[in-house]
């Protein structure tokens, strides 16, 4: 018998006030755990997310919910999916499914109270696993729970049918290999997403994008993003030429994973370029602004700069920009790593002043209508190019406003 090796969240008093309230109606093992909260504490991994399958149907969980004074949200009711709100905590709670018919792209479900049903309805055989509030791991479709230990991404039953079921399910397949996956990846997976591939195109593009950015913020994706590119997967998603070194070069460069500046090295120079690389995706307009101000090369941040210059780009560009673009060009030229992180440091630690003078000095100084605005455009120009001294300002623009015959 497998058990999880007593994660906090398990006793947690907000899970088990939601046990409580599902078998008060259900009885006990009427509800169990399910999916990443298990795989990943079988993994020694973070959990972020608790979902519960119960054999409960959904009104009978709303109204145990309520019974026990807790909140239920009917965030997919029609799927069978309530959430409960337990100490200021969501839990996703599924009634067990099985498919009806499938499309590609959704699925139609019929509750069951069949655990097995349930699960073989699932993905990867890691995420077919189960848990009761003892921490007993229930493995219905076998070989879960090997998977967990060996960093296995292995389809519930026939890869192609679990793919056919949801296209989604060949870019989770690259996602979770770059998360999970140790060793050589399952060659009838990888035979499968190659075949089917085209399936892709099905997808919409919301759906795509929330898949690239998860597998974008794995650790390391550069092996899965290999396989994908082996298998022509990449190229359904990011189509067109790509700045593969440039993108393989910064993941080694970061602490910390940034999926958006990934997908930023990762897209091609040229505007045409990166609009027909993203053409799959459907990003924010602050994301879309994040890549363009990442891109743009109408102001170059060198690694060769002098501090007072790249005190300057901070303070023209913002400190989260100039950091981005240090980054980028680090990437495209990996020996300057000494240059480099001193520009992240001052970034990250350089404040710039505010501009000491402002309309009101300009006004006082006897300077009106559009003589202020290019004033103190003038003035805050010299004030940053003398490197944001502490006096002189306001003198500069009283000359200014003298030399105008204010």
């Amino acid at each position: 018998m497998t058990r999880l090796p007593s994660p906090p969240w398990l006793t947690a008093p907000a899970t088990v006030a939601v046990l409580d309230a599902l078998e008060a109606v259900g009885g006990a093992d009427c509800a169990r755990f399910v999916g990443g909260a298990v795989r990943n504490a079988l993994m020694d991994r973070p959990v972020d997310d608790i979902d519960i399958a119960t054999t409960l149907t959904p009104d009978q969980v709303v109204a145990a919910l309520k019974a026990a004074g807790l909140k239920s949200v009917p965030t997919g009711i029609e799927h069978g999916t309530v959430t409960a709100i337990s100490g200021r905590q969501p839990f996703e709670i599924t009634t067990l499914r099985r498919d009806v018919s499938t499309d590609g792209r959704r699925a139609t479900v019929a509750f069951t109270d069949n655990w097995k049903e349930d699960a073989e309805r699932r993905d990867f055989r890691l995420n077919a696993l189960y848990a009761n509030r003892e921490g007993e791991v229930f493995d219905p479709v076998g070989g879960g729970i090997e998977d967990c230990e060996f960093g296995r991404i292995i389809f519930v039953g026939d890869p192609e049918a679990r793919i056919r079921e949801d296209y989604l399910r060949i870019l989770r397949f690259f996602r979770f290999f770059a998360w999970y996956g140790r060793g050589d990846a399952d060659g009838p997976a990888l035979a499968a997403c190659a075949k089917l591939k085209d399936g892709i195109k099905q997808l919409s593009s919301e759906r795509i994008t929330k898949e690239v950015l998860k597998l974008f913020a794995a650790p390391d994706p550069r092996p899965s993003l290999r396989l994908a590119t082996r298998c022509g997967v990449a190229t359904e998603v990011l189509p067109g030429p790509l700045n593969r070194n440039r993108y393989f070069s910064l993941i080694g460069l970061q602490d910390e994973p940034d999926a958006l500046l990934r997908l930023s090295a990762v897209l091609p120079d040229d505007a045409a370029g990166r609009v027909h690389a993203t053409s799959r995706l459907r990003l924010s307009n602050a994301e879309t602004a994040r890549i363009m101000s990442v891109l743009d090369t109408s102001a170059e941040v060198r690694l060769d700069l002098p501090h007072r210059e790249a005190r300057a780009a901070i303070y023209r560009l913002g400190a989260a920009v100039f950091k981005d673009r240090v980054y980028l060009r680090w990437a495209e030229q990996p020996d300057h790593s000494e240059a480099a992180r001193a520009l992240v440091a001052l970034a990250g630690t350089w404040t710039p002043p505010k501009f000491p003078v402002g309309g009101k000095e300009a006004i006082d100084a006897g300077l009106s209508g559009p003589a202020v605005g290019q004033a103190l455009r003038a003035v805050e120009d010299w004030w940053v190019a003398q490197d944001f001294p502490a006096s002189g300002a306001l003198e500069r623009l009283h000359q200014m406003a003298i030399g105008q015959g204010a």
